[in-house]
C-alpha cells in the first residue's frame, strides 16, 4: 500500500511512522508541497529518520505538463543523492551502500512499488 497525503505536517507525523513499523506501508513522494529543493529536503529531514529510505517509493510524477518530468526528477536525484552524501560526509553510511542507496532512490524504488519489468 503506497501511501500519500495533502498535509505536509501528516508525512512525518503519522505516515512515516506507520511505513517504518508495517513492512506493507510505502510512502510515494509528496509533489503536491515538497516541489522545490527546501521542500525535497524538508521531505528527507523529516521522513526518512522514522520511515528509513527503503520505505518509501522514490520518483513517480502525476503531473499534467509532460515536459516537466524530466526536470522534475532531475532534481528529486539531486536533492536525494545531497541527502545521502550528507549521511557519507556525518560517517553514517559508507561510500558502497551511498551508490546502492541512490540507485534504490532513483530508480529501483518505483520500478519495484509499481510492479515494473
Amino acid at each position: 500500500m503506497i501511501l500519500f497525503t495533502l498535509d505536509e505536517s501528516t508525512y512525518a507525523r503519522e505516515l512515516a511512522p506507520l511505513a517504518g513499523h508495517y513492512p506493507a506501508r510505502k510512502l510515494g513522494p509528496p509533489w503536491w508541497f515538497h516541489d522545490s529543493i527546501n521542500g525535497m529536503k524538508r521531505y528527507f529531514d523529516q521522513v526518512m529518520e522514522t520511515a528509513g529510505l527503503h520505505n518509501t517509493v522514490g520518483f513517480n510524477d502525476d503531473t499534467r505538463a509532460f515536459p516537466s518530468i524530466p526536470a522534475r526528477y532531475d532534481l528529486w536525484r539531486c536533492v536525494g543523492a545531497d541527502w545521502i552524501a550528507g549521511l557519507v560526509v556525518r560517517g553514517l553510511v559508507d561510500l558502497d551502500d551511498a551508490h546502492e542507496m541512490i540507485l534504490d532512490m532513483a530508480y529501483r524504488f518505483a520500478k519495484s512499488a509499481y510492479k515494473m519489468p
